[in-house]
């Protein structure tokens, strides 16, 4: 379908996809897995003045919280199909938003810390943010990029998150604490970052390859690298990028969609020590 960028589903069988569109709206389809329509519309969302960049659902399918080039971010109520709070404070697009993945943490609040539920966002402003969503405002901006921020990850127990983006830093920071942590470096820009669910672990895409960082020990546990399809040995034509990731609920399938159409898939096997 033309005009659409984007999607999200929920993981939970029956719930929607959520389509991002170049229109400035967020399209929520019901899945039919019909023959012939895999599924149809249900609802546009209707809100952002620019293209929204990034969007991403609660693991129970009720919300969700898209980013803006108009500069902020919206948690949406899909079933009333309207915004519940709005967040404004970055200063030039809004690339990536990120909230935990525990179903319980996301219902009541983004964060494993009930008493203080946060979101985090980055974007073209070099900064990430962490908000307060009971009031809609800004906690604390976390500064040392120095380009601007393609993607922004918590880590599953929401005590983390990791920046990247242009400078080609990976970036850790505690969000109880509200500092930096660590800097991993790599050799080009990242295009996106993910904690793994059940191991010490972060995730980096950039270029065609995607390094894989034991954050206890800050070495690198791999270099995963694509095989080339339909690509002679002679051909000068650059790698397919790997744009975004995704772990599997175990841990133990890797997801990578790259620039050239295909998700590539990759099995974890650690060696017994």
């Amino acid at each position: 379908m033309a005009g659409l960028r984007k999607c999200h589903q929920s993981e939970i069988p029956g719930h929607d996809f959520v389509f991002i569109g170049v229109d400035k709206t967020l399209i929520v389809w019901k899945l039919t897995r019909d023959e012939t329509n895999y599924g149809v519309p249900q609802k546009r969302l209707y809100g952002h003045s620019h293209f929204i960049s990034d969007v991403v659902l609660s693991s129970d399918g009720n919300y969700a919280l898209s980013g803006s080039w108009d500069k902020t971010l919206r948690l949406w109520d899909l079933a009333a199909g309207k915004t519940t709070r709005r967040f404004e404070d970055h200063t030039k697009d809004v690339l990536s938003v990120a909230f935990s993945v525990d179903n319980r943490q996301i219902v009541s609040g983004f964060s494993p810390n009930h008493a203080n539920p946060i979101i985090v966002s980055a974007g073209w402003d070099r900064t990430v943010k962490v908000w307060h969503l009971t009031n809609c405002k800004l906690k604390i901006n976390h500064l040392g990029h120095s380009g601007y921020l393609n993607t922004v990850t918590v880590s599953p127990d929401g005590s983390l998150c990791a920046s990247g983006g242009k400078d080609m830093k990976a970036m850790l920071w505690d969000l109880n604490d509200g500092k930096h942590l660590h800097t991993l470096d790599h050799n080009d820009i990242i295009t996106s970052l993910c904690f793994s669910p059940n191991r010490y672990w972060l995730c980096a895409a950039f270029g065609p390859s995607i390094k894989i960082w034991d954050l206890e020990s800050k070495e690198m546990v791999e270099e995963l690298k694509p095989e080339i399809i339909n690509q002679t040995q002679t051909s000068k034509s650059d790698p397919p990028q790997c744009l975004s990731l995704a772990w599997s609920t175990d841990g133990q399938t890797l997801f990578a969609g790259y620039s050239d159409n295909i998700i590539r898939v990759w099995q974890v096997s650690v060696s017994a020590r």
